[in-house]
């Protein structure tokens, strides 16, 4: 059962800058929140697209309102004391629909049989709290410029016959990104981490929020956030969408269905085979390993290092599993987003690197 947390309160209500979108078309979704047993509205329900900056809060008779620039989003809506909802939006969504989110009360039953059978760590920042930040913010120059902001809400639970660790929060986890100028902040549904195969999973729900800053900062974290998005999986998946891999600087091989490890280039990223645009998506149909080198930046040497890898490698080398195929929008949002799984460069770049939606890149 997910523990659900409201968005700051503080935040009340996050726009989207439509400047950095003056070129593209919008669209609107209004809603209200109810609650499931009484149909009374919710007044106060956190509703934000996840990874973007665009959130705000039900106000009376449980409505909402939010403009977004085309694209797909997930639409995260929260009460405390209610079952999160995650609904997929898009630009079909019409303007005079009218979205009804109706929120389930939590069995607090279930929730308390999880808290008495827990193998909570009494001392578990401590123990597991570097572990966490490393694998969850990451461990790249510009995580090092991360702060998490209020590590109590943090709860480490440790169970030794499956040899696997598991951290849940009580509230939202609020995030400093001195790098990039943002402030995080993440309603963390759980993060797991397997010692047997040494992976590392977490689910959740982030909400950016632009901090304010002199003019000279504003410039460094402009920079700062063009570095982070060159040769990112963002900027891929938008450069499939828009023809341009190959300007971009990509180049994909795909792996052979008996051998992973031999990989045969993609001709054509656009072949009809397996790519198609309907209605503006653009529909991917592989399954398997796509590897993708981009030649437009040097790898980070402190990636090189920690993987070992030679300190004279020109490119970047990341890799997507893909379980079934997958749909690109034109904001760079995928769906299904459970049927890929990042490998290499992009596994090794985590939340300090991470950029929303609503980003684009100056021209």
């Amino acid at each position: 059962m997910k523990q659900i947390r409201p968005i700051l309160l503080g935040l009340l209500t996050l726009s989207l800058s439509l400047a950095a979108f003056s070129q593209e078309k919008t669209f609107s979704i209004d809603g209200i929140v109810t609650d499931a047993k009484s149909g009374s509205p919710l007044v106060g329900a956190s509703v934000f697209c996840q990874n973007t900056t665009v959130g705000t809060l039900s106000k009376d008779g449980g409505n909402f309102h939010l403009r977004l620039a085309n694209g797909g989003y997930d639409l995260i809506v929260s009460y405390t004391g209610y079952e999160t909802q995650s609904i997929r939006i898009g630009k079909d969504h019409k303007d005079t629909d009218t979205l009804r989110v109706i929120l389930k009360e939590q069995d607090k039953s279930l929730e308390q049989a999880v808290v008495t059978g827990s193998a909570e760590v009494a001392d578990g920042w401590d123990k597991y709290g570097q572990f966490f930040l490393d694998h969850f913010i990451g461990t790249t120059p510009n995580a090092a410029q991360c702060s998490l902001d209020n590590k109590e809400v943090l709860k480490f639970y440790f169970y030794k016959k499956r040899n696997k660790l598991r951290i849940k929060a009580t509230a939202d986890l609020q995030i400093t990104n001195n790098a990039l100028g943002y402030k995080i902040h993440y309603q963390l549904d759980s993060f797991v981490h397997e010692y047997t195969t040494n992976i590392s999973t977490f689910t959740g729900y982030p909400l950016f929020e632009e901090m304010a800053g002199t003019p000279e900062l504003v410039e460094t974290w402009k920079q700062n956030r063009l570095e982070a998005y060159a040769g990112s999986r963002l900027h891929f998946v938008r450069s499939w969408y828009d023809s341009t891999l190959q300007d971009e600087g990509y180049v994909l091989e795909f792996a052979d269905s008996t051998n992973r490890n031999k990989m045969k280039q993609v001709g054509d990223p656009y072949d009809g085979k397996f790519y198609s645009r309907d209605s503006g998506d653009a529909q991917i149909d592989l399954t398997g390993r796509l590897r993708v080198s981009y030649t437009g930046r040097l790898p980070d040497k402190k990636y090189l290092q920690e993987n070992k890898f030679p300190l004279t490698t020109k490119v970047q080398i990341s890799a997507i599993d893909i379980a079934s195929g997958f749909v690109i929008e034109e904001n760079g949002y995928v769906y299904d987003q459970g049927d890929l799984t990042n490998i290499g460069y992009w596994s090794w770049k985590k939340l300090a690197e991470l950029l929303p939606y609503d980003y684009s890149p100056p021209q």
